[in-house]
């Protein structure tokens, strides 16, 4: 059992490693945040053109960095399954 504990313990962190190097992008009209598949925010950008005020400019942020952790959601539950498969009978 702790050979077992052991296994899945080295695949998780042998997945974080793999995720961190995954990156995945929100946008909203003139913003774009990009985000690693361990959900930190690597990079904010707003285009110079935007003719946008703050308000709108808030709004924007909040989806694209909704938009950004879907995905990077998406990646981290199917990376984590993959490094549990083969360990845990049934995953």
């Amino acid at each position: 059992m702790m050979e077992k504990l052991q296994e899945m313990q080295n695949a998780v962190e042998v997945s974080k490693k793999k995720l961190d190097a995954i990156s995945v992008e929100g946008k909203a009209e003139y913003i774009t945040i990009e985000m690693t598949g361990n959900r930190r925010v690597k990079n904010v950008r707003i285009a110079s053109e935007a003719p946008i005020d703050a308000e709108e400019l808030e709004d924007l942020l909040t989806i694209a960095f909704n938009r950004a952790l879907e995905q990077a959601d998406k990646i981290n539950e199917t990376e984590m399954a993959n490094s549990a498969r083969g360990i845990i009978p049934g995953m």
